[in-house]
């Protein structure tokens, strides 16, 4: 009898075992759309003149591996009429290496791209700068959690906007961090970082970056849509949130991504 029992189990097993099948769900495909990450980061300290555009296109549901497009045009003009080409060097990067940075000054964005125009004007925004680093053992939910801090001071008197990007170069991770000055003008403030695995010797890459209100209202729809680490601003999410990158040809066929321009500060952290 117990023989029986056990082949019993076994047959349902299989039995449920062989009735388990992959079904793709025949979704709704769309005219893939051009992604285009023009974030131009211009370091304190630095010249700015190299800077990167990366562009690409919309993939399917079940695709992992973005498009690269590798046959645009890609240029931008400052206000004095300077121009500077974005030369394509692989996988969809184009560089240029003799840009020149300016304060107030206005920068349009054109992308030539299957008989279609992109274009976006902008302008560099000013950063604050990082003050310091401190470290406590604060942070998390359950407040015991190590917490990286990076202190700056808001400028008094300005509407100012900022992102941070918290990098692990130890484990890959990402933290993305954006904040306004509306209850903090012209005081010392913290930008945080903080995971239950963060541990003693994670090398932390940390970024501030100035941005205009517009950027992060469009940052704070993709945090409040994927969460704070569930995704890059320019994968796939679910409602549309347009930049202010439009296409001239044709408005209908608008692009993701966004053109902008920011002063950036940056330093690296070892946990102790």
């Amino acid at each position: 009898m117990k023989n029986l029992s056990t082949l019993l189990i076994l047959f349902l097993v299989l039995s449920l075992s062989s009735c388990e099948e992959v079904i793709d769900l025949d979704l709704e495909q769309s005219e893939p759309r051009l992604v285009i990450d023009a974030s131009l980061l211009w370091y304190i300290n630095t010249n700015g003149n190299e800077q990167q555009i990366v562009l690409s296109k919309t993939t399917g549901f079940y695709e992992d591996e973005p498009q690269p497009v590798v046959e645009a045009e890609v240029i931008i003009e400052a206000g004095n009429g300077e121009e500077f080409i974005f030369v394509h060097q692989e996988q969809g990067i184009y560089t240029n290496v003799a840009f020149n940075p300016k304060f107030e000054e206005n920068y349009t964005l054109e992308i030539n791209y299957q008989d279609e125009t992109y274009s976006a004007t902008s302008s560099f925004v000013p950063v604050a700068g990082i003050d310091y680093i401190e470290q406590n053992s604060e942070g998390g939910f359950t407040r015991e959690d190590l917490e990286i801090e990076a202190f700056f001071t808001d400028p008094a008197g300005e509407d100012n906007t900022y992102f941070f990007r918290f990098s692990n170069l130890t484990t890959s991770k990402v933290s993305l961090e954006i904040y306004e000055d509306e209850f903090t003008d012209g005081n010392e403030v913290s930008a945080s970082y903080s995971n239950d695995e963060l541990t003693a010797g994670d090398e932390i890459l940390i970024s501030m970056e100035g941005i205009t209100k517009p950027f992060y209202n469009y940052l704070f729809i993709l945090q409040t849509q994927g969460g704070n680490n569930g995704g890059g601003p320019f994968q796939s999410q679910p409602a549309t949130v347009k930049g202010n990158i439009v296409n001239e040809t044709n408005p209908d066929n608008y692009p993701f991504g966004y053109f902008r321009l920011s002063e950036a500060d940056s330093t690296t952290y070892i946990v102790e």
